[in-house]
């Protein structure tokens, strides 16, 4: 008797661990169509998206990790057969990501306008960051307490200012404050009162305030409680490796790897576990020079940089697909798939890249067509005669397609330490007695 229960308890058991795996492949193979057609949406296959829906309609409302449906997808880039297609299907012309941003949100911020008239026929309405409209209950987080890093505006000195950059939420000023000169993050005015604008600036102030290192640029302080919002770092007068670069074109392997390990000990820093903030805008224009003697390299401009606590150096995040710049994108990020702090890694390959070539990875190719040809598996020709075994080989493992075949920088510092010192003749640039 007691044989035959312990029988029948094993069938029982093997049963539910079939089901178990039945289910397991029934969510594996969800996940995968998820992905799918999101990325066709993305890529303006109409056919394929079709032929997904037919299958599984349910499909219509999947979502990445931002909670974007295909409709935002195909939206912000103005796919309308796409776009036609999901509202055949009974997409939901007014679903909100984690912004509450609306696929018309989205178009309109892309100006498409044709994209705009079709969901604006089937009853779309325009909320969140991008649309004309803001949602009445997006709070603000609210910023820690505040101590000796609020600054009163009126010690600015714009008298004399200079604009360094420019953006779609504000501008990047040189000014004094306190008799020294300083970078400040102006928000637009005409932003300042954008619940979602306020957010992100807030985040960046909360980022900043945690980071302590000499190859990072250095919060100073920040205009929180008046208008414009601002936010005040250290003024480099070397300028940004962009510059640097289309002045002087290729540069030496020393110099480029004394660059390189600078923009290395920094984003080490920044992926230093548990509390790891993945830059996700890693580029040569957010790549400073302290000064013209070309002595020190800062990494900066945290404004799309997220923190994130690991509770597994296997943590993968789900965040922003196509977030940061396309030109240096790691493929993941481009394809909306799960990333880690890897994608820095890849970024930070086709600086190398840059430096030792001249010109900017695939050159010859639009930014966004670029990103969509290292996606797609491709690579940049390395030509130059600086790239010795050792680096190339380097250069190849950060670019890897598989992000977990990427070194961490804590491997790369250790690598380009290596190549330095065994590899490559000294610069003796130093001007210790220059004037």
């Amino acid at each position: 008797m007691s044989s035959n229960a312990s029988t029948g308890g094993g069938g029982s058991s093997s049963g539910s661990s079939s089901a178990a795996s039945v289910d397991k492949k029934r969510e594996k193979a969800k996940v995968s169509r998820t992905s799918m057609i999101l990325w066709h949406s993305h890529q303006n296959d109409a056919a394929a998206v079709r032929k997904l829906l037919e299958d599984d309609s349910s499909l219509v409302m999947a979502r990445d990790y931002d909670n974007r449906t295909p409709l935002h997808v195909a939206s912000l880039h103005g796919w309308i057969d796409v776009a036609k297609c999901l509202l055949e299907f009974g997409a939901d012309v007014n679903a909100q990501d984690r912004w509450r941003n609306t696929p018309l949100a989205d178009a309109e911020g892309a100006k498409k306008y044709s994209m705009m008239e079709l969901l604006k026929s089937h009853g779309g309405l325009s909320y969140g960051q991008r649309g004309s409209h803001t949602e009445q209950n997006s709070v603000a987080p609210p910023l820690p307490n505040k101590c000796d890093w609020e600054v009163d505006p009126t010690e600015l000195d714009f008298s004399h200012v200079v604009r360094i950059g420019k953006g779609s939420f504000g501008e990047i000023l040189k000014a004094h404050w306190r008799g020294t000169p300083v970078a400040v993050k102006r928000i637009l005015p005409s932003l300042s009162d954008d619940k979602l604008v306020v957010q992100d600036f807030r985040h960046e102030v909360n980022l900043l305030l945690k980071l302590r290192h000499p190859n990072v640029v250095q919060f100073l302080g920040a205009v929180t409680e008046k208008k414009p919002l601002m936010l005040i770092t250290e003024y480099l007068r070397g300028g940004d490796l962009h510059q640097y670069l289309k002045e002087k074109g290729s540069i030496s392997p020393s110099t480029a790897v004394s660059f390189a390990l600078d923009i290395a000990r920094g984003m080490a820093y920044l992926h230093n576990e548990p509390n790891v903030i993945i830059h996700r805008d890693l580029k040569p224009r957010n790549v400073l020079l302290v000064n013209s003697s070309l002595e020190h390299l800062k990494v900066g401009d945290f404004g799309l940089s997220r923190l994130i606590k690991v509770q597994s150096s296997h943590d993968v995040y789900k965040m922003t697909g196509e977030t940061g710049s396309y030109r240096y994108m790691a493929p993941e990020v481009f394809k909306h798939k799960k990333y880690d702090k890897k994608v820095d890694v890849f970024s930070f390959a086709m600086i190398l890249y840059e430096m030792l070539e001249g010109e900017p990875p695939f050159a010859n190719f639009e930014p966004y067509d670029a990103a969509k040809h290292a996606a797609e598996g491709h690579r940049p020709t390395m030509k130059a005669k600086g790239y010795i075994p050792e680096l190339r080989e380097l250069t190849e493992q950060c670019w890897a397609a598989d992000y977990h075949q990427r070194p961490s920088f804590l491997e790369i510092l250790r690598r380009l330490e290596k190549i330095k010192e065994n590899h490559l003749p000294s610069d003796h640039s130093w001007k210790l007695f220059s004037s």
